[in-house]
């Protein structure tokens, strides 16, 4: 079934269609859960694609987060300076960015726009409770670039509440003033209108969250919950969200899902549970930066029937490297693979030139006015943007042959002596809403070429094109089916579509 990007499917209709269709594989995924260690990869394989009897979740989409407004560079501080995109862009670049990124060359790419409330969408009216356009025209832009990009709607999340709610009058640091019945219905309804502001202006909203990573205090918009005040104001807040917008995906607790304490929190009391509609991680940094993760470790066990998704993915240190552009694709795959993942986000389109954590964070760089550190990107044009090629060619084929609603089929693969699947070569599975069959492999080694065969149990011709830390798209012909032979250099992904 096609949709139009504005006629989305009913919320309750997609997160059904996810858990019902992901059934099998959970059990699946939780039988054939690796051990922590990771393992060298195999030169050779053979794959089943089970198209016969594996269906599993239907992938709604891809996200993204868009940078509307400032942040200092490093994540320290919010400068008072007005810069974003699409804001920043010429009139030509901000068509080009819609068209060539968040569409992928599509009609359609990107599905969901993550919006950092009270960080990247920050403005304030008189009483400070109420967040609004904080330079003019910043909503209609984001309208605009919605409609011309064809994006669902933003997944709108908080930073911080409006400081007017908060103990030191700041978007930075500081916790709710008060958890008192009469405070927090009152703040339900000012997140209400915040969304209400979104929408009259032609922002479509599809999914919510109350708070990004409530653990943690920052240098940039932050506020802090313990288990206990994060559940008060959720139920205090959720049912009014659901009721004004009946069709968003509510989301928790976007760092540490069902596993950590507020998600234990919410699963412990029915009425907060009730108004969950997927639990949401944040998994990077450090050993995180391996998506070895999503396999070695139990993300589905405690969902409660509910769909789990990684709604922030970027490299905090190093930037990006050659490595972690495979390793970005297998990120995307083994959170669906292992996990019945429904979407993925990586976290910025776009990040400026002058800022030092720009090249692990972005898809692509734009160069602000007047920017900072003019040496960096001496080639790029004031108020124009390129492709960060490592990131952007990580997530591109993802966006160009796995359209909105493609539903994942399970593959056999070989193991390990000990059972496990292999980690340096993955494979994913699905058919398109017009029921193509297409699949992705990988190759993470940095020296070793992987050759495998694998039953597509499809006749017919496939069409191969490759993706790496270089290469986009690039046509490596056409191979008659069922069965595939296919030898991928080092540090590359293949998408190989039927048709």
């Amino acid at each position: 079934m096609t949709m139009s990007p504005h006629n989305p499917l009913p919320r309750r209709t997609l997160l059904r269609g996810a858990v019902a269709a992901g059934a099998g594989a959970a059990a699946w995924s939780l039988l054939d859960q690796p051990s922590a260690t990771g393992a060298p990869g195999v030169d050779s394989g053979s794959y089943t694609i089970r198209f016969d009897k594996g269906r599993r979740q239907t992938i709604w989409g891809l996200g993204f987060e868009i940078q509307s407004d400032s942040i200092g560079s490093g994540n320290k501080g919010m400068p008072d300076v007005a810069s974003g995109v699409p804001y920043d862009l010429t009139e030509s670049e901000r068509d080009r960015f819609y068209q060539q990124l968040l569409k992928g060359g599509n009609d359609r790419g990107f599905r969901y726009c993550r919006l950092a409330m009270g960080l990247y969408h920050r403005g304030l009216d008189s009483t400070k409770k109420h967040m609004v356009d904080r330079y003019k025209g910043q909503t209609a832009l984001l309208a605009d670039m919605i409609k011309q990009s064809g994006v669902e709607g933003v997944a709108a999340e908080y930073w911080s509440p409006a400081p007017g709610w908060k103990t030191n009058k700041s978007y930075i640091g500081g916790r709710l003033a008060s958890f008192s019945p009469e405070a927090l219905d009152a703040l339900g309804d000012a997140m209400v209108g915040d969304l209400k502001y979104l929408t009259d202006r032609g922002v479509p909203i599809s999914m919510w969250g109350l708070q990004n990573e409530p653990r943690y205090k920052t240098k940039y918009s932050s506020c802090q919950y313990t288990p206990d005040q994060y559940l008060k104001t959720f139920k205090a807040v959720a049912p009014k969200i659901r009721k004004q917008y009946p069709e968003v995906i509510v989301h928790a607790d976007s760092q540490d899902g069902w596993g950590g304490r507020i998600g234990k929190a919410l699963k412990a009391d029915p009425d907060a549970l009730r108004h969950v509609d997927a639990w949401t991680y944040h998994r990077l940094d450090k050993g995180y930066h391996n998506s070895n993760r999503q396999i070695t470790e139990d993300f589905s066990s405690g969902r409660a029937g509910k769909p789990v998704f990684c709604n922030e993915f970027e490299y905090l240190h190093g930037g990006t490297t050659d490595w972690r552009t495979i390793n970005t694709a297998q990120s995307i795959m083994n959170w669906m693979t292992f996990h019945n993942s429904p979407t993925w986000f990586w976290l910025h389109a776009l990040k400026p030139t002058q800022n030092s954590e720009s090249d692990g964070y972005s898809l692509g760089f734009w160069r602000p006015p007047n920017a900072r550190n003019p040496d960096r990107f001496k080639h790029l044009k004031e108020r124009h943007w390129e492709f960060n090629p490592r990131n952007w060619n990580a997530v591109a084929g993802f966006l160009r042959y796995m359209p909105w609603d493609s539903v994942r089929y399970h593959v056999d693969e070989p193991k390990r002596a000990n059972g496990k699947p292999y980690t340096e070569h993955r494979i994913m599975a699905w058919r398109t809403p017009h029921d193509k069959p297409v699949f992705v492999v990988t190759n993470r080694s940095e020296k070793d070429a992987f050759t495998c065969t694998i039953d597509t149990q499809t006749k017919g011709e496939f069409h191969g094109h490759r993706y790496g830390p270089s290469t986009h798209d690039k046509s490596v012909g056409s191979k008659a089916g069922p069965k595939l032979t296919l030898t991928l250099p080092p540090l590359s992904i293949e998408f190989w579509t039927a048709g």
